[in-house]
Parts: C-alpha cells; structure tokens; sequence
C-alpha cells in the first residue's frame, strides 16, 4: 500500500530555483571551459581585479572553502593568469594580483558570462526580465538575505559532489 502525497497549494518554488540555477551553472561551466576558467576562476580574477584582496577575501566572495580556492589559485597560477603576492597594505598578508593575461581573460570571461545571462534573460518578454530581476534582488536583499542556523546545515550542491 502506497501513501497518498499532499495535494500541493503553492508552486514548488525550491524546485524551480534549484532547476533554474542547475541549469544556469551548466550552461556558465560549458561556455567558460572554451577559454579554459571554471566559474570559480572567473570569480576570482575578476574580483581580484576589481581590489586588492586576500586569498580569504576572495574565497568568501565567491563562497568558497579554503582547499577550493588555493585549488582555484593554483590553477590560476600554472596557467599564469595571477599569482600570490605580499599586500601592499599588511605585509603579512598575501593578496591574488591578476596578470596582463589573466587581466585580457578576464574580460573575455566576463563579456561569456554576461552572453549567458543575456540568454537565459532573453528568453522573457523584457517586462518579464525587469519584474524577475527585480523581485529575485527584493528577495536575496530581504527576506532571504541571510540563510537560517540549523543544528543540521543544508548542504550546498558542490559539497555534496566532493
């Protein structure tokens, strides 16, 4: 005997971010990989560009832990597109400095990753795309701006994929 599931009396709105996102971050992971960056790459050069910054700067920027951004920054490294120097501000400290290469991949990158957005946004009406980015910036500003404390953490997609 199988049980009967819960009449549903609101779209599945997890569903429907979760899927969205998905498929956003697969589509970001295929048009970044012809110019040889994973997402994370990009975040951090242009970041790194914007600012100097620390490798923990960085990481929390672009919400990674510290294996996967010195793993990131090694790769950014042998592909000589930034490397780690002393900040000209601590000297204790160590900032990502961009190269004349990465600072040149990093415009590619960023001219693909707005190509990417203009093309899952150009699948609206642009009434539509005005009233969704401005509800979803309503919603991570507000209500969910802040992920809630759980005796048990919600574990994010890339964590599971370790």
């Amino acid at each position: 005997m199988t049980a009967m599931a819960p009449a549903r009396t609101a779209p599945d709105l997890s569903f429907l971010l979760d899927h969205t996102s998905h498929v956003l971050r697969t589509r970001m992971a295929a048009a970044l990989a012809e110019i040889g960056l994973t997402a994370r790459m990009h975040c951090v050069l242009v970041h790194a560009l914007q600012e100097e910054r620390t490798q923990i700067q960085l990481a929390e920027l672009g919400d990674m832990d510290k294996t996967t951004m010195v793993v990131t920054v090694d790769a950014l490294e042998k592909a000589g597109l930034a490397e780690r120097r002393p900040s000209s501000r601590d000297r204790r400290a160590r900032i990502i400095a961009v190269t004349e290469e990465g600072a040149r991949v990093a415009a590619r990158s960023q001219e693909i990753v707005d190509g990417v957005h203009e093309a899952a946004l150009g699948s609206l009406p642009e009434q539509e795309r005005e009233i969704l980015l401005r509800a979803l910036n309503n919603l991570v500003s507000g209500h969910l701006a802040v992920p809630e404390e759980s005796v048990r953490p919600v574990r994010r997609a890339r964590e599971r994929q370790k």
